[in-house]
């Protein structure tokens, strides 16, 4: 995400857990929202304290000029993560900023918000670290993985965001050939055709919480968004998708067609070893694994691994996937291991060269 950032034209990036911070103005985080295609949500900091005691975090939260950031007709809710010793129960901080939220309202207008935890109109987020504490917006509200653009998806879906996030970690330089043989309902080279064709993310997306806050500047929301590239005529590179189940190709077709570049993504309903194309190749892949179907996995890597790499060398390969067994059975050595995660489940994303003339078994 920093990298990506730096390429918007924020060179001044601080690295923390899970995140990236920068400073900015408003335009920016209408910006930000659009154009990230790795961030999960763009949180704007309302306030940064410490406290000693539970009551330390009423006191301040009630200090905070609520009435300033939204209206008493929209609803809210608090979320976030709590690592602190000082509550004994992490679901309690949430109430006290809650209910700051509440008087702070009561006493100004006699009347409060409503509270609606699935899906407020304004989204803050807490989070507490031993005696640090950061109250935060969400402008974002929902996750920028919903993107707008997906009306079809399989029984495993692999997260949009994710799918960005590997299409860059992988390294590919958006002009050679992109391969998907597992391509399901399209997410990876939907991702992979949006960046090369500089087109943002979420431009199909239309609700974003920052909409609902005080401040919002819909002029300027507007202007940035109708800047944005939107309709690419050809792409820069060739684009390749291939799946098994027909039902998969039909709905990653589906899900193209929201796109200019639609057309553009060849897709066809075939094994990846009967895929035509003619190496060298850049492959990025999401193959079946453990908990997505009921494949023989040793079988079906290994023959992913023979076909890798006696047909498309040379070619650049990257896969995630959470079997182990399975990376075993691909039989070639990675030349890059990453730890991530597609959801909740732990997966490793790997990296080989192939290159013609050379064994590339461990």
């Amino acid at each position: 995400m920093a990298e990506e950032l730096y390429e918007l034209g924020y060179t001044q990036c601080e690295q923390l857990n899970r995140a990236v911070q920068i400073s900015g103005s408003w335009d920016d985080v209408y910006k930000l929202n659009l154009f990230c295609r790795c961030a999960i949500s763009i949180l704007v900091e309302i306030d940064q304290f410490f406290i000693q005691s539970e009551e330390d975090l009423y006191k301040r939260s009630l200090q905070i000029k609520w009435h300033e950031i939204f209206d008493v007709n929209k609803t809210f809710a608090v979320k976030g993560a709590i690592f602190s010793p000082i509550f004994k129960n992490t679901h309690y901080p949430f109430l006290l900023v809650k209910d700051a939220i509440v008087d702070t309202f009561n006493k100004r207008f006699n009347q409060r918000p409503n509270i609606d935890v699935k899906t407020p109109n304004v989204l803050f987020d807490l989070y507490i670290k031993d005696k640090q504490v950061t109250i935060s917006v969400n402008t974002s509200g929902l996750p920028l993985f919903q993107r707008g653009y997906r009306s079809s998806v399989g029984a495993a879906p692999l997260n949009e965001v994710v799918a960005a996030c590997l299409v860059r970690m992988s390294g590919w330089d958006r002009k050679q050939t992109f391969v998907d043989p597992f391509c399901g309902s399209g997410t990876i080279l939907i991702e992979a055709a949006l960046l090369a064709a500089g087109i943002p993310s979420n431009i199909e997306r239309q609700h974003y919480a920052f909409k609902n806050l005080k401040n919002y500047n819909a002029k300027c929301w507007e202007d940035i968004y109708q800047g944005a590239t939107r309709i690419v005529r050809q792409l820069p590179c060739n684009i390749i998708g291939g799946d098994i189940s027909d039902e998969m190709v039909l709905k990653a077709r589906r899900n193209l067609r929201k796109f200019s570049f639609g057309r553009l993504v060849e897709i066809s309903s075939t094994s990846f070893d009967q895929l035509k194309m003619e190496p060298p190749v850049f492959i990025l892949t999401n193959p079946p694994y453990d908990q997505r179907l009921a494949a023989n996995i040793l079988d079906l890597y290994g023959q992913l691994g023979t076909w890798l790499k006696h047909k498309m060398a040379p070619s650049s390969v990257c896969i995630i996937s959470s079997s182990r067994e399975g990376f075993n059975a691909i039989g070639l050595k990675a030349s890059a291991k990453h730890l991530v995660y597609n959801g909740d489940i732990e997966c490793e994303f790997r990296k080989y060269e192939l290159f013609e003339g050379k064994k590339d078994l461990n």
